[in-house]
């Protein structure tokens, strides 16, 4: 990626919704090349998605929570894969210090969360995880 990709990835977080043309303007290019570009960086699979991002307190019925996981010998890459399929994961970190991984987790009812802590603790290769609920967002 040179300096242009990034100046495009730049924007499209700011504002996915863009126009072709809007980008363009912003970038000082031509139309040809934001779409060129658009579609070499998705085949690439560096752009793999546009999405909508909502405040967490739109979603008063969605439970978050974060859980830590710490990991057996050399079966991160199989517990990753596991976690990849739990649909209550919607984002799965590498992490360093005391615990390997870090899964976002997202369900409509604390049993629903208690399912979804029950299904990843039964993850062979899975040591010990903790988690913690999402209360309040500041900023």
């Amino acid at each position: 990626m040179d300096e242009l990709d990034q100046a495009l990835i730049a924007l499209l977080r700011r504002n996915a919704r863009l126009s072709v043309a809007d980008l363009a303007y912003k970038l000082k290019v031509s139309r040809g090349t934001v779409t060129n570009r658009l579609r070499r960086l998705e085949d690439a699979q560096v752009i793999l998605g546009y999405t909508v991002r909502l405040r967490p307190e739109s979603e008063p019925e969605r439970i978050r929570a974060w859980m830590s996981v710490l990991v057996e010998g050399n079966q991160t890459r199989a517990v990753i894969a596991s976690l990849l399929g739990e649909p209550g994961v919607v984002k799965l970190h590498d992490t360093n210090g005391r615990w390997d991984l870090l899964a976002e987790l997202e369900a409509t009812s604390m049993n629903e969360l208690s399912d979804i802590l029950e299904r990843i603790r039964l993850i062979k290769g899975i040591h010990s995880t903790e988690t913690s609920i999402h209360l309040r967002t500041y900023r």
